[in-house]
């Protein structure tokens, strides 16, 4: 049932039996990083073990967890180190810093598993009888301080709800290609059974291996392949939520003017007004033919331009993605075991088509014509065949780059094609800057990458990865100053504050302008009437 708990790393991504993805490559890797960001030879900044770390007491009394456990039974409520220390906050840099350091100061007061929506209710309704906030937790892959234990001043605790035990595939529908599905099951496991029927549901984030269908909807996920099967709020059908007002499920007709469609508050909600425990979720067949191949382009704006004609062509793909000179540079080295300086002399663009052979043939066809008029290069399959198959492969460099005093973190916008240069230019430029301003140490200095993907007809999600040296002594502050000159650039740009990654803590202060005065206080109307107690997901989104 799900995944066990034990064979994942408490304070980091994955397996503790984590695979190796640098291999007789990694002296090599290790010995360009440090030369490449002015820190050679890398520092050993190992992990704060869990049995070195006071956790905070348990706040929440005997009464409650002695509720707790006549209602779901002993073994589905936890307060050992391992499970308050796993469920302390999720897996962005800025958690990995606090939790590698042991320092930390909010932990869920118990770990609760509930295994149906009624027993999801019953929890929620004990926690705001005795005053305690309720964080829910899928997989925890949030980067964005989503599913930090937190609980607002006043309140007696915090009770983490994990909803990993709600994993069943209710009901596959193959004539309205619709499922319904628990919101707790993880990805391998929704496309096993899904795939069992023909069908599959196509939503692969970095993420896909460790994270939940509830946790996708939750902040509105992309998935590697959503110019295709679409973004979490596009194949999201309807939901059930367990709520302060009782179970509630949204509406699940294919069109309906019956007023707005609450499924669309669902979407974004990020726990705070709910705990979704299903869904009704849109489906396909099982693809025929899988196709992912390489171009490059010898200008980042030139090939821009190219996904831009090939987006609005109308010519199916499943996945574009653009990487800029220094992504493309950064990636190769690490394949290859470094050499050179940065950044490369083209731009990589990988692009999947997915679906019938007829369909897959022309789609390649009007693909090669649109890009090499625009200066593409056709450079095979092997290509997108090595990034498809270590797809799920990068996040698992972090663990030991941050082994070794480096750091790595992501942030993401979407904007229209007629500014998605400007605000690519603005937040590199920033991030480059604040790194520069932070540095760890004279010469040190960053590696700063940009990605397009997930991509429409008026404009593309916009991702950006840097990589640095920490400055130890002051890492927390360093990667403060780095997200908010960055957050600031890119909005002033005109890119939306998140395109996939959600608002959780760290989004915060750039919500509020973007949805403007009248939009805050229709969010938080709605908040109050579903959670007058307050004590869903406190400190998140709102």
């Amino acid at each position: 049932m799900g995944i066990e708990r034990t064979r994942l790393r408490w304070n980091g991504w994955g397996w503790i039996d984590a695979p190796d993805v640098l291999g007789d490559k990694a002296a090599a890797v290790w010995d360009w990083m440090g030369k490449t960001m002015g820190l050679d030879p890398l520092p050993n900044t190992p992990p704060t073990p869990l049995d070195g770390i006071a956790l905070p007491e348990i706040r929440i009394s005997g009464a409650v967890q002695d509720a707790l456990t006549r209602m779901l039974d002993r073994q589905r409520v936890k307060t050992d180190a391992f499970e308050r220390g796993l469920h302390a906050r999720g897996r962005s840099y800025h958690d990995a810093l606090w939790l590698r350091a042991g320092r930390i100061a909010s932990a869920p007061d118990a770990v609760v598993y509930p295994e149906t929506a009624e027993e999801t209710l019953a929890v929620l309704e004990l926690a705001a009888e005795h005053n305690v906030a309720i964080v829910p937790f899928g997989g925890g892959s949030s980067v964005v301080g989503g599913v930090t234990a937190e609980c607002a001043p006043g309140q007696a605790g915090v009770i983490t709800v994990d909803t990993t035990r709600m994993d069943k595939v209710i009901e596959v529908d193959r004539h309205a290609l619709v499922a319904r599905v628990q919101a707790g099951i993880y990805g391998p496991a929704l496309e096993k059974a899904l795939q069992s029927e023909g069908v599959t549901l196509g939503h692969y984030p970095q993420s896909f291996e460790f994270s939940t269908l509830g946790g996708w909807i939750a902040p509105r996920s992309a998935g590697h392949q959503s110019n295709k099967y679409g973004t979490a709020e596009q194949w999201l059908v309807s939901a059930r939520l367990a709520t302060l007002q009782g179970l509630w499920s949204t509406e699940g007709f294919p069109g309906s003017a019956a007023g707005p469609q609450l499924r669309d508050v669902v979407a974004g909600s990020e726990g705070t007004l709910g705990i979704i425990t299903d869904a009704e979720i849109k489906i396909h067949p099982v693809p025929e033919v899988k196709d992912y191949r390489g171009f490059v382009f010898p200008d980042f704006e030139q090939a821009v331009e190219a996904l831009r004609e090939l987006m609005q062509s109308g010519v199916p793909n499943a996945m574009v993605r653009l990487s800029d000179k220094s992504e493309t540079f950064f990636l190769n080295a690490v394949d290859t075991g470094g050499g050179g300086e940065g950044p490369a002399q083209f731009c990589l663009m990988l692009v999947g088509i997915e679906g019938d052979k007829t369909t897959v043939e022309y789609g390649l066809a009007r693909t090669k014509d649109i890009l090499k008029a625009r200066g593409g290069i056709h450079m095979g399959e092997s290509l997108g065949e090595h990034w498809y198959k270590g797809r799920f492969e990068t996040p698992y460099l972090r663990d030991p780059m941050m082994d070794r005093g480096v750091g790595v973190d992501t942030l993401e916008t979407c904007a229209r094609w007629s500014n998605v240069l400007a605000v690519q230019q603005a937040g590199v430029t920033a991030i480059v800057n604040a790194l520069s301003a932070n540095a760890a140490a004279s010469g040190a200095r960053g590696i700063v990458m940009s990605h397009l993907s997930h991509s429409y007809v008026d404009g593309s999600s916009l991702y950006f990865t840097f990589a640095f040296p920490r400055a130890l002594d002051r890492e927390v502050d360093q990667w403060l100053a780095v997200k908010r000159a960055a957050s600031d650039a890119i909005v002033s740009a005109g890119g939306t504050i998140s395109h996939h990654h959600g608002v959780g803590t760290d989004h915060l202060p750039w919500l509020a302008p973007e949805k403007g005065p009248v939009g805050m206080t229709a969010l938080r109307a709605i908040k109050r009437q579903l959670d007058p107690a307050g004590i869903l997901n406190p400190g998140k989104l709102l």
